[in-house]
């Protein structure tokens, strides 16, 4: 009894490795960003403001439980994901909290330009407008990233250059923008900038880990 007992803790023991990594909310926001492709230490403390030292003890915490891995670039280091599984979980995760946490509700309703205005994840009947032309879907994620993977159909102008670049866009037509995924206040800021230039446009929650299109590519 006492060793089936010792093997029953040690199998959950081994499982709760996953959790205690996933329990850091900089250690996940790192994997959302990972999720758009692989990054140098230096592009990921950056983009979490966090130190360097500090990023890369949590990439190490993530390596550790096999769930990154890294590539050596000339004289950087390169983190990406370790499996496609990995973004899944990370997807799982932050729907199961949306689901059950009232107060995650709140703040994602905070981060739409209006409550209504974000566009709901019907997939089919988005790709069918856009195939047609009748909506433009604009990812404003850093270029390298919509190189790394996109949505179908989808016009890559970064956030950044979104003012000097309006006259690419049809008036005509509805925008729908997105960017790295439900927290991302990226996709928020372009239809603010739209909307105040005239423009119909609209925000998709959903980035390309939550339409399962993450893969690695060269490091950014």
């Amino acid at each position: 009894m006492d060793d089936a007992r010792n093997i029953k803790d040690l199998l959950y023991e081994q499982v709760a490795r996953i959790g205690k990594v996933f329990s850091s909310p900089k250690r996940l926001e790192l994997v959302e960003l990972l999720c758009q492709g692989e990054k140098t230490v230096e592009t990921l403390a950056r983009e979490t403001s966090i130190s360097m030292k500090l990023a890369s003890a949590h990439l190490r915490a993530l390596r550790e439980s096999h769930l990154v891995e890294t590539t050596r670039q000339g004289k950087n280091i390169c983190y990406r994901l370790a499996d496609k599984s990995v973004a899944d979980l990370w997807v799982r995760i932050h729907t199961l909290a949306e689901d059950r946490l009232t107060e995650l509700q709140r703040e994602l309703q905070k981060i739409a330009v209006q409550p209504d205005d974000l566009v709901p994840s019907d997939r089919d009947s988005l790709l069918k407008a856009a195939r047609k032309g009748e909506v433009v879907v604009l990812d404003v994620r850093p270029t390298e990233e919509y190189l790394t993977a996109h949505i179908p159909f989808a016009r890559s102008i970064p956030l950044g250059e979104l003012r000097q670049r309006l006259d690419e866009l049809p008036r005509d037509r509805s925008i729908v923008a997105y960017c790295r995924g439900p927290y991302c206040l990226m996709a928020r800021d372009a239809v603010e900038l739209l909307r105040r230039e005239g423009y119909s446009a609209r925000q998709l929650r959903d980035g390309v880990a939550e339409w399962g299109f993450t893969r690695s590519f060269p490091c950014v």
